[in-house]
């Protein structure tokens, strides 16, 4: 019996033997019936058997079905916590920096001094405290966790046949901000950039252009091509003190202060003429809302819609965004308008170090520093632009606008024509290392070097004294730069831009959508970005097709037909 009695104790106190000696066990038989500690097998047996008869055969499957389903369920819940477990310390120990880097605090970071021009040397440098960050570089690291990582070719979808997008490995925000470059990219030739400024009876109305832009004429265009190693150009804001006051696209005091004061990253975007609604970024970490600037440029007819339709505008802030009210605005044409903050964010923002440009009709999905570490820094670029998805050819760029009546056909054909009588040329292979002719402009990228601030300069000016259809003139600034210099930006694909950004409807289309009683396609809501993860951006679910249901076994039977005596 005591045999059996340590048996029972051993078994009903799932501890060691040990304890059942001191008494911590229950006696055998202490508890009988429905337990399952106390008796032997047989009460075992019988307890099973009660039961089954209780709940019947059908019961006992659907019970036991239940309890294989929740074993699956549990099984794999385990997996993907392992999984995820894993990958992080994968990720994690793909940095192996020396411990000498490991062990220090770097307690600054460098900033190029940017004043009232630029201002390009390697001793040139401000000084802004972070005290606590751990700095990386490249040359730290053997290897990258996105090292090997290649993007996937394009699944065919007879039903999808439209742009989409595409993986893009991303590291830690943490991770970005600490191999955030200590030093400013090179600037090849050119290290001084001043910009025009002139009052009101030096310039030559005769000329193209604008008042804003300063009427450029002909040969100064042509000279400002001439790369040399200090320049002083034609930018935008040629009037009153210094961009926004009395420039048109004026701003008032407080708000150019704001902006003085912003350093390291800005994210801008631009809505004009109410074209737009507001987009909130979303997948922001606490790293870029403590260290980034979001700025929202508009007019006053956008401005007194977001007040009246906005419950989260508060104190010229909606979510994220500080709105910037825009008065005397230069031209009439809002699209021409939004290229000021586009491609003179240089000017807007003189102490800013990086800017990432956004088009209103997008909204941001990824953490802004993701996109510096991934396009520039990890690149050595100082520029960075996706191509278009389907177009590479200038030629063909321009017949789309015409058709789809994105601007005058006549001043899209007087600007092809110039462009071509100054050597511009279908786009071939022939032209590799550069792999397009056509960006998508609506994203950019980009550090404040004089060689970078020059480009949209120049770009900016293209825009001025011909179409806005900056598309067309991107190329022709670009080749003309990479001939003197050697520098060009860098250009990625478009499913990648796609990864990061979503695109919306303008506000007039939504509206009209809405007053139809369509449904526009629902935002899918947004995934967090996992460190060093390959992420894909919310996208279409791939189309599965259905199998056709079985027949039932029942034989149809044929209904009797009677015949009308006409028909005989």
């Amino acid at each position: 019996m005591s045999g059996a009695a340590s048996l029972g104790l051993r078994t009903g106190s799932c501890g060691s033997l040990a304890l059942a000696a001191a008494g911590g066990g229950r006696k055998a038989g202490a508890t009988r019936g429905w337990g399952w500690r106390g008796g032997g097998e047989k009460e075992r047996l019988q307890l099973l058997h009660r039961v089954l008869r209780l709940v019947g055969r059908r019961g006992a499957g659907l019970l036991l079905l239940l309890a294989v389903a929740s074993a699956a369920l549990l099984c794999s819940l385990f997996a993907v916590v392992k999984d995820d477990t894993t990958s992080s310390i994968i990720i994690a120990s793909n940095y192996e920096v020396t411990k000498a880097i490991q062990n220090s605090v770097y307690p600054s970071t460098a900033r190029p001094v940017v004043m009232s021009k630029d201002q390009y040397s390697a001793s040139d440098v401000n000084t802004v405290e972070h005290p606590n960050q751990l700095h990386l570089s490249f040359e730290n690291l053997t290897n990258h966790p996105c090292d090997g990582f290649a993007v996937p070719p394009t699944l065919f979808d007879k039903k999808h046949t439209g742009p989409r997008p595409c993986p893009v490995c991303y590291v830690s925000v943490d991770q970005a901000f600490a191999l955030m470059p200590l030093q400013a990219s090179p600037s090849p030739v050119l290290k001084n950039l001043d910009y025009v400024s002139e009052d009101s009876g030096t310039a030559n109305f005769s000329n193209q252009g604008s008042v804003f832009g300063g009427h450029l004429s002909l040969d100064q265009r042509n000279k400002s091509f001439d790369i040399t190693s200090s320049m002083t150009v034609n930018c935008g804001f040629v009037r009153g003190k210094k961009p926004g006051q009395g420039t048109g696209f004026d701003i008032n005091d407080a708000d150019l202060l704001e902006m003085e004061q912003c350093r390291g990253l800005v994210v801008a975007s631009a809505i004009f003429g109410n074209y737009d609604m507001i987009q909130h970024p979303r997948n922001v970490s606490e790293v870029s809302k403590a260290n980034a600037c979001f700025y929202m440029f508009v007019d006053e007819e956008t401005m007194s819609y977001v007040k009246n339709s906005s419950s989260l505008y508060k104190d010229n802030e909606v979510g994220i965004w500080r709105l910037v009210v825009v008065r005397n605005l230069p031209y009439e044409d809002p699209r021409r308008t939004g290229k000021i903050p586009k491609l003179l964010l240089h000017r807007l923002f003189p102490n800013v170090r990086f800017s990432v440009w956004i088009d209103a009709k997008l909204q941001l999905v990824v953490d802004p520093y993701l996109l510096l570490e991934r396009f520039l820094w990890r690149k050595n670029a100082s520029f960075a632009i996706s191509r278009h998805y389907s177009r590479f050819d200038v030629f063909e760029e321009a017949e789309a606008n015409k058709a789809a009546g994105k601007y005058d056909n006549a001043s899209i054909d007087e600007q092809i024509d110039f462009y071509r009588n100054e050597g511009l040329t279908h786009y071939s292979t022939a032209k590799l290392p550069i792999t397009s002719d056509v960006p998508e402009g609506c994203v950019i990228i980009r550090e404040h070097v004089p060689i970078s601030n020059l480009f949209t300069c120049l770009w900016f000016n293209e825009v001025d004294r011909f179409t806005a259809r900056d598309q067309i003139s991107f190329s022709t600034v670009r080749d003309k730069i990479r001939a003197k210099v050697g520098w060009m930006p860098q250009m990625f694909l478009d499913c990648e831009r796609r990864n990061f950004v979503v695109q919306a409807y303008h506000r007039e289309l939504l509206e009209q959508m809405i007053a139809s009683h369509r449904n526009a396609p629902p935002v899918e809501p947004s995934r967090k970005l996992k460190p060093g993860s390959i992420k894909a951006p919310p996208s279409k679910k791939p189309f599965v097709k259905r199998k056709k249901e079985k027949k039932s076994g029942r034989r149809r039977v044929p209904k009797p037909v009677t015949w009308a005596m006409d028909a005989v």
